[in-house]
């Protein structure tokens, strides 16, 4: 028996004996009828703005970033339209997301009021907070380099949206990550550097145990899993972000995992 029809009829039977039974056994009926559909329209209706807020604040948030150095270079701007060719965008969603660039890299842009509309559609859902930073990185990184007023600007959304030093540290390893070093001297340089930057995706220390690095893989593979985000509200345009996401994870873990069988052997010889 639905709990609803249980729970009315209880209701009925001690306030009004067999008739009432009756009468709260036919409302907790109509309730389980109607409440389901009501409830999952209000959850589809949550899902799209978030969907939509996630859109609008990482376009007009990466206009301000790209400005923050004083221009808006040509670099920036080819990230911006390999984006919206990337996230498959249509005619117009790509003029809203063009609107929202250029909102805000317009002078009069409110970036803390903008971050604080984004933080507050997806109040607490904090993967899919990263993944908006991991965007912004993404496009500060487009002209080989980062401006400390860039970077300060990214330490200020990152703030306002709750996020630590730490996963701002990760994200940033995490865009770093690259392929693997060569065997020259400068390529073990290069190695080492990005076994660093390994330990920092994970949020672990060169210290942790074979099992606690593991253990935070495992954490972080759930945690970013691509159908889990879209749930939260992560756009299904950004569905092959969040695919990459999870591929720099694993590989920053083979990383380690090949640093620590190659020093394992190397104490075993």
């Amino acid at each position: 028996m639905n709990v609803l029809v249980f729970l009315g009829a209880l209701i009925g039977a001690l306030s009004g004996g067999w008739r009432g039974m009756l009468i709260g056994g036919a409302i907790g009926y109509l309730l389980a009828r109607v409440l389901p559909p009501l409830l999952f329209k209000a959850a589809a209706g949550k899902l799209q703005q978030v969907q939509t807020q996630f859109l609008d604040s990482t376009f007009a948030v990466m206009g301000a970033m790209c400005k923050a150095d004083g221009q808006v270079t040509h670099n920036e701007i080819d990230v911006a339209e390999r984006l919206f060719a990337q996230l498959r965008l249509s005619p117009a969603m790509r003029e809203s997301a063009i609107a929202a660039f250029n909102r805000g890299k317009s002078d009069g842009f409110d970036l803390d009021a903008e971050v604080t509309r984004f933080a507050a559609a997806s109040r607490g859902q904090r993967m899919l907070h990263q993944m908006f930073i991991q965007v912004q990185l993404s496009a500060l990184a487009a002209d080989g380099q980062v401006h400390p007023a860039e970077h300060a600007l990214l330490v200020r959304i990152a703030r306002g949206l709750g996020l630590s030093e730490q996963e701002l540290l990760s994200l940033e390893a995490m865009l770093r990550g690259g392929g693997d070093a060569g065997s020259s001297s400068s390529g073990r340089a290069h190695q080492a550097s990005a076994l660093e930057d390994a330990y920092r995706v994970l949020g672990v220390s060169p210290s942790a145990s074979d099992s606690e690095v593991k253990r935070a893989y495992r954490v972080l593979m759930s945690q970013n899993h691509p159908d889990k985000l879209a749930s939260k509200g992560l756009p299904d345009s950004m569905r092959e972000m969040a695919e990459q996401k999870t591929r720099q994870i694993t590989t920053a873990y083979d990383r380690i995992e090949r640093s620590r069988r190659a020093s394992a052997a190397t104490a075993a010889g």
